[in-house]
């Protein structure tokens, strides 16, 4: 599995190189702005883009308008942003496109090796990796603006903060403790309220999600 990692703080760009070197990822390029990952990404074709969002040399957006022109380039390239703050902006370009393979961390998640190189590796395949503080501010809008998330139960709305995040029914299930029959359920009346199709595929019921929330 081929990565690029683009990040302008030194240590955390080494602690990335390491970290994803132990987990069996083969970091092809490892970089400071974005200027150099747009070169990194053609020299190197990625099946993986780990960036920053904010890089040199203003540090507002390039690594997302980098990550965006990545995505729309080379399809097949996965891409997972880092960010210190959440913004629901940049989620919505980022998923707008209505595809799977991306992904929207915060960097203090890092902090959980196993679980970030988890994200890393279901983002790489095709899956979908967005940090809970990420999803609770793409639902949070969408139950003001109505058109269903409103009339979920607390239960429904914990089931599709999960399925947001990319989760499936089992690790939904093991997360609040109940039976995978309990969480389809749930998904169904879910689906119903939100008026979305109803799809047995985990990565496509999350692009239906996906798509409803940042809409």
């Amino acid at each position: 599995m081929r990565v690029v990692i683009a990040e302008d703080e030194a240590l955390l760009r080494q602690g990335l190189d390491l970290v994803l070197a132990q987990d069996g990822f083969d970091v092809v390029a490892v970089v400071a702005d974005a200027v150099q990952l747009d070169a990194a990404v053609v020299q190197h074709e990625p099946e993986l883009v780990v960036t920053d969002i904010r890089m040199p040399p203003t540090f507002t957006d390039e690594g997302l308008a980098a990550a965006v022109r990545i995505r729309k380039r080379w399809p097949q390239t996965a891409v997972v942003v880092l960010s210190q703050h959440v913004q629901r902006r940049y989620a919505e370009e980022l998923l707008g496109d209505g595809r799977g393979g991306v992904g929207y961390l915060l960097k203090q998640r890092i902090a959980d090796v196993e679980t970030f190189t988890q994200d890393l590796w279901r983002v790489a395949a095709g899956g979908t990796a967005l940090d809970p503080d990420v999803v609770e501010i793409l639902v949070s809008r969408a139950q003001m603006l109505g058109g269903g998330v409103e009339r979920l139960t607390q239960r429904q709305r914990e089931v599709l903060a999960l399925m947001a995040e990319g989760r499936s029914n089992t690790w939904i299930a093991a997360s609040l403790g109940c039976s995978d029959k309990a969480v389809v359920q749930h998904t169904s009346r879910i689906y119903d309220a939100l008026g979305l199709p109803v799809d047995a595929d985990d990565h496509r019921r999350v692009l239906a999600v996906l798509h409803y929330l940042t809409e």
